[in-house]
């Protein structure tokens, strides 16, 4: 599924975000993992997880459901056909959550069934033999905040736009329906939605009939989906689409979009014919379903999501062809499509196998990549996903694992790219033909089943003949990655290489110590020479005869191994390693170690590889190493080197540039916005005026903000520029372009827009117009909206929100709502005066029962006095009871010159 978005939903638009990849920067490409940006924090240490027991079998499901796209609910009822398994079965129990049941009945009698907060159990009057099949039949209906999202004018979506959707994963199908809602049960399934005329519905398999109800007026579209599938991959979408149809062999292909979004429509979906065709060369194994659909939704949850036969997009991944190269469906059309293999065809029992569905949609996508645009750029996607991995430093979690306390928290960099480079590994290994043989052969032995990894490495053992439990051991159930000091030295006398290597990571009970072969590359006048040293120890010394002093030395040449090398060579190396047109990656990890440098040369072949390298990725990372080495030469070098036919680079250069702050970079900038067409490169360049504040710079942030393009993608990057500016100047345009343009901004601008204008606020004087306007979009109807309000009231900084914030702090601990008031609320409170604040308050408490006892001292006193003064005007006379008269809370004591109240 696609849950780290490319930057149009990174700011927090949708409760499960996708997260920006070093390749998605390059490509304009939304990537494939959800992000807990919105999950309210865990209660505890993580529990063990484990897939639940199957006391039967579920056969078949089949759901017959009505929404109401005003009340945002559904109606229905959900049929379940299933059998016990091994024993009789006297009740089952349905995960359901917010449902409101009406009725329940069923083949077997009922005895009664009882309605949880978590699930509906019903109980049979009898038994119900091993291996019969019975029938239950719920009715009910359901106003639900997970599983089905409607987008609907009266939510502030677009006239002619209105649509709902459903998202099943991890465990959201229990929220619109009852059901088994766990990935190891698999059954046949059936759809049938009810809505107005004109509307249309999608869902899993073949569509069998459309017929209109005379005496509703609903159009019933029934949709069936005859091969097993689990619950998570179930899905519904019903609304108003425009479509695009093809055909890839004998399988109906479709996409569909909202009416006021189809122009863009072609653009995306001509590949994907290509891709599918791909997959079904490349795997073995011909595509599995009916049909193949997808269709994009309005703020869809996250990226993509792989139901069976009907993919569910968000629309994000739309463009324009004046983009030119930048923007592209690619990756994420190839990501889902491919799980229709894994995941839906061989599906994981349980989360902790989420790497045989992630981690192989990741691999294929990228196999896509090298098929369609060439081995470099398959390396170049292999070295960003490698990143994502290499750059968690506190990486102690194993892929495979059950010690979670969301199914939500599998789904991160372990299962995609770490994932996916254990499929690199493997097939480096295994040679091309092997690896084929052992995933056509996993798939088909698995197919409509349920699978772990111990599956997978059960067939490579058997058709390799070798044994893979170490490997699947350090790579899969233990965690991170070798970490390898590497240093070279090189004997004239004896012509000897010799190369020290030493693993550095630090080991604990999860992170052991790897044993991996890894090649050595020597080039010099000799030519090339390949030597392997077998890494098993925390350090070795090797030793390779050759004929002469190598001119370049690398490390894994082929980029076959996830390690993390650190590698000093010296720069007449480095300046080899750079010029070599045969290695990619070598070319840029030339530039990686380049971007610590400081010397003129150093800067003189970044720019020539900047402005001549054959491969766009390594002119990319030339200009990052310009940014980081950051002295005026290498500025001067990216400002001399705009001119890129490539947009992916040109874009590149102008966020470099970005990275400086100089006259003459703002001066760039602002020539951007005068000279190109590109959108993608204006926003880049809009985006980096952030730090400069001449009149022209606020003019031109201005005219953006209230300028109009695909997405609102500049006015999205000038509210990004104001607030790196954080000048109040500006809170009046934004608040007038928030109030006017509420219709035209897309849910992530507008929610954007809201956090700038607090931050921007938050040290004014007088903040209650924007309080009452972030006030008065607390209940806005997108979520994302209702959150980003929430948030900024935060921000803000002003105690008079805090009462109006603590009504959602009560709300379901679960709730996206709920965390974000309660961060909120905890700031506004850290943040107040001492006037305003609690502990100034339970400061004055104390300073007033200081006081009080000190009162009670001087009553003590006092009474003293008194009783003395009574004795002596009686000698002798013996103290009655009036005399001794206890002083009570309340009393009130009067003497000459003093009247004191007593209170407790």
């Amino acid at each position: 599924m696609n849950k780290l978005l490319h930057s149009l939903i990174l700011l927090g638009v949708v409760s499960g975000l996708a997260t920006i990849t070093r390749a998605d920067t390059e490509d304009g490409e939304i990537e494939c993992v959800k992000s807990a940006s919105f999950l309210a924090p865990a209660d505890g240490p993580a529990r063990l997880n484990y897939a639940p027991d199957r006391e039967v079998t579920v056969l078949h499901l089949a759901l017959d459901v009505t929404p109401d796209f005003k009340a945002r609910t559904v109606a229905g009822t959900a049929t379940l056909q299933f059998k016990p398994n091994i024993k009789p079965v006297q009740e089952i129990k349905l995960d359901a959550v917010g449902l409101t049941v009406e009725s329940v009945t069923g083949t077997e009698k009922i005895q009664g069934y009882q309605v949880t907060e978590e699930n509906l159990i019903i109980t049979f009057a009898e038994p119900i033999p091993a291996d019969k099949e019975a029938t239950v039949t719920v009715t009910y209906h359901a106003e639900p905040d997970l599983g089905l999202y409607f987008r609907t004018p009266e939510m502030g979506y677009k006239e002619g736009d209105t649509h709902v959707f459903s998202q099943g994963e991890e465990i959201e199908a229990r929220h619109w329906y009852p059901c088994f809602d766990s990935p190891n049960e698999k059954f046949t399934s059936e759809i049938t939605c009810r809505v107005p005329e004109g509307m249309t519905v999608v869902s899993n398999g073949r569509l069998v009939s459309q017929d209109k109800d005379a005496t509703t007026g609903l159009t019933a579209f029934h949709w069936s989906q005859e091969k097993p599938h689990s619950t998570y991959l179930m899905t519904l979408v019903a609304g108003y689409f425009k479509t695009l149809e093809a055909k890839h062999k004998d399988v109906p292909l479709a996409w569909l979009t909202p009416p006021s979004e189809f122009e863009e429509a072609v653009n995306s979906f001509r590949e994907t014919d290509d891709i599918m065709q791909f997959f079904e060369d490349e795997i073995g194994v011909p595509f599995a379903w009916a049909k193949y659909d997808q269709i994009c939704v309005n703020d869809f949850v996250a990226g993509g999501m792989e139901n069976t036969s009907a993919t569910t997009l968000t629309d994000s991944t739309l463009f324009q062809t004046n983009t030119e190269n930048i923007r592209n469906s690619q990756s994420l059309m190839a990501h889902e499509m491919v799980h229709q293999w894994f995941g839906d065809l061989v599906t994981c029992k349980d989360w902790s196998h989420i790497w045989l569905n992630e981690g192989f949609a990741t691999y294929y996508q990228i196999l896509f990549n090298g098929h369609k645009n060439g081995h470099d750029a398959m390396l170049y996607d292999l070295y960003s996903n490698a990143h994502r991995v290499l750059d968690q430093s506190n990486d102690v979690n194993s892929i495979v694992r059950r010690n979670y306390n969301d199914p939500f928290e599998m789904f991160g960099y372990l299962a995609y790219p770490k994932g996916a480079w254990v499929l690199r590994m493997l097939n480096t290994q295994l040679g091309d033909e092997l690896y084929r043989k052992c995933i056509k052969t996993y798939l088909e032995r698995h197919q409509y089943g349920n699978v772990t990894t111990e599956d997978l490495r059960a067939v490579i053992e058997e058709l390799s003949g070798r044994s893979y439990d170490q490997f699947f051991d350090q790579w899969l159930y233990h965690a991170h990655y070798p970490e390898l000091d590497v240093n070279y030295s090189w004997d004239e006398r004896t012509k000897l290489a010799k190369v020290v290597i030493k693993q550095t990571q630090k080991l604990g009970e999860n992170v052991l110590v790897f044993n991996f072969p890894l090649t050595l590359r020597f080039k010099g006048k000799f030519g090339t020479a390949d030597k392997v040293a077998q890494i098993k120890d925390v350090e070795g010394e090797f030793y390779f005869p050759l004929e002469s002093a190598p001119e370049i030395v690398r490390v894994d040449p082929e980029f076959t191994l996830l390690i993390k090398p650190n590698f000093d060579v010296p720069n007449t190396m480095l300046f080899a390693q750079l010029a070599d047109q045969s290695d990619m990656i070598g070319r840029i990890l030339a530039t990686e170690q380049l971007a610590n440098k400081r010397d003129k040369e150093s800067v003189a072949k970044l720019k020539q590889a900047l402005n001549n390298d054959t491969f766009y990725g390594v002119r990319a990372e030339a200009a990052r190493a310009l940014r980081s080495i950051h002295t005026d030469e290498a500025l001067a070098a990216l400002l001399d080197s705009g001119n890129q036919p490539d947009a992916r680079v040109r874009r590149q250069v102008v966020s470099e540039v970005g990275g400086f702050f100089r006259d003459t970079a703002g001066a760039f900038a602002l020539k951007v916005l005068d000279t190109e067409q590109n959108p993608d490169i204006e926003a880049a360049a809009i985006r980096d005026l952030g730090a400069y504040g001449q009149p022209e710079v606020h003019d031109a942030l201005i005219k953006f903000l209230n300028s109009e393009s695909f997405h609102e993608e500049l006015a999205f990057a000038a509210i990004g520029a104001m607030r790196a500016q954080d000048d109040p100047v500006y809170i009046a345009p934004l608040l007038e372009a928030l109030t006017k343009r509420e219709a035209d901004f897309p849910s992530r601008t507008y929610a954007q827009g809201l956090g700038t204008l607090a931050y921007l606020a938050r040290n004014e004087e007088k903040k209650d117009e924007v309080r009452e306007f972030l006030t008065a979009h607390l209940n806005d109807k997108k979520k994302s909206v209702q959150r980003a309000a929430i948030t900024a009231l935060g921000t803000l900084g002003d105690p008079k929100a805090i009462a109006v914030l603590t009504t959602f702090t009560t709300a379901s601990k679960e709730s996206p709502e709920r965390a974000a008031a309660d961060k909120a609320v905890t700031d506004l409170r850290a943040d107040r005066k001492p006037v305003d604040d609690f502990k100034n308050l339970r400061s004055e408490v104390m300073d007033l029962e200081k006081a009080n006892r000190s009162l009670r001292k001087e009553l003590d006193e006092l009474k003293k006095k008194v009783d003395a003064e009574n004795t002596a005007a009686v000698p002798g006379a013996p103290v009655g009871p009036d005399k001794k008269k206890k002083v009570k809370d309340g009393d009130t004591i009067k003497t000459p010159g003093a009247t004191a109240h007593v209170s407790g």
